[in-house]
């Protein structure tokens, strides 16, 4: 790691090798970009990473591969061939961090064991991201966001009050999976910066623990009050009012009253202030017991009212709450648009692409704007360059499939 300026990302001078596919390990390599870290992306030499062809697709071009890999750089490489197994082992001393999510002991199989790769660089954090971790019964299963979704448990909290579990139209599993990618790469990268003798580790994540590590309560609940917790709509089981309403003109907005005192004032923003003292709704246990009551009532009060009527009481009353957005609410919204939470990537193609902002934001930091994910072996000159790899040997790679 190379000292990096105080301007930069505290990132900076990182480097990581994500060799991983598809969204949850890229996308914690991803995050680590966009505060500094310096990202290869390495792929098949027939960009046939499951990403590039997964919707949004426009004229054969994968919008969500370049949103999802910004920041980063891209090569080819067939690690699989006895060739490219030597170029990825000469190139590991250049980084600090490999990220991948092959199914376990696939890298075994193709001679690049942890010991070889520590052999190489003993310093090297290498991040296996899969779907059920490298050790028990289901180790070598494929990993799916919707498959560690409903294992960890998320899935089973969501959907309507005896119907099936809902999944979101998201991979939200992926994203939680890379968000504690990045956690373990920040960690990690802390430790090995604290002290230059420092050996390098393998970090097993499995996103399904990693779903199941949101879900603090779920066993002490279980355990202690012998309850398992089940899908309520839009309800919460645990406090109330918290739930989604519809206003009279067809807005769905999610409103939270969960405190005795922001109680209170929806009571009275409602024009029913004797209904914070009603013994059934005066506390959150006694709410939550009658909490199809209560959200019966004050759905009733909502559907005879039209949501612009809505929200200016609930805005001068203090109750939080939110129509459900979509995202041209978001591209709307004045308090978005302040804070500049959509940035343009450039991009080759399209010039720029809209993209959510660096988060979080660091007070007096001016972080760049990462530009888009890379194309296919993009950056191939350039890194194999960086290993006195000329034009012409990678000419000839490139003609034996290797990159």
């Amino acid at each position: 790691m190379t000292p990096s300026p105080t301007s930069a990302g505290a990132l900076a001078g990182v480097r990581i090798l994500d060799m991983a596919t598809v969204l949850a390990a890229p996308m914690g390599a991803t995050l680590c970009a966009d505060h500094g870290a310096d990202v290869v992306k390495l792929e098949l030499p027939d960009g046939s990473d499951a990403l590039r062809g997964l919707q949004p697709v426009k004229d054969g071009v994968p919008l969500w591969w370049k949103v999802a890999n910004r920041g980063k750089r891209g090569i080819t490489l067939d690690v699989r061939r006895p060739r490219g197994r030597e170029i990825f082992l000469s190139m590991l001393p250049r980084f600090d961090v490999l990220v991948e999510n092959f199914r376990s002991g696939t890298l075994d199989r193709w001679g690049l064991d942890i010991e070889t790769l520590h052999r190489a660089n003993p310093r090297l954090v290498v991040l296996r991201l899969t779907g059920f971790g490298q050790t028990g019964p289901y180790k070598a299963r494929p990993g799916y966001a919707r498959i560690f979704e409903a294992m960890s448990g998320f899935t089973n909290l969501t959907g309507e009050f005896g119907g099936p579990p809902l999944h979101s139209n998201f991979p939200v599993g992926d994203a939680v999976a890379g968000l504690f990618c990045a956690f373990s790469i920040a960690a990690e990268v802390a430790r090995l910066r604290g002290d230059p003798e420092a050996k390098g580790v393998e970090v097993d994540l499995a996103a399904t623990e990693a779903l199941f590590r949101l879900l603090d309560c779920l066993p002490v609940e279980h355990e202690m009050l012998g309850q398992v917790r089940r899908p309520e709509g839009n309800r919460a089981s645990y406090t109330a009012p918290s739930n989604i309403y519809r206003s009279r003109d067809g807005q769905f907005f999610s409103l939270v009253a969960s405190s005795n005192a922001i109680f209170a004032r929806l009571c009275g923003a409602i024009g029913e202030p004797a209904l914070a003292d009603d013994p059934r709704f005066a506390t959150n246990p006694a709410r939550v017991k009658n909490l199809v009551e209560l959200d019966n009532h004050l759905g009733a009060w909502f559907a005879a009212h039209d949501y612009a009527t809505i929200a200016t009481r609930l805005e001068e009353a203090g109750i939080p709450f939110s129509k459900a957005y979509t995202i041209e609410d978001i591209e709307q919204d004045p308090h978005y648009i302040a804070r500049g939470a959509i940035v343009r990537l450039p991009d080759a193609d399209y010039g720029s692409l809209p993209a959510p902002c660096v988060v979080p934001r660091i007070v007096g930091r001016e972080m760049p704007v990462p530009r888009t994910g890379p194309a296919v072996g993009e950056h191939n000159g350039e890194v194999y360059g960086e290993l006195g790899i000329g034009a012409a040997e990678l000419e000839r790679l490139k003609d034996e499939g290797v990159v």
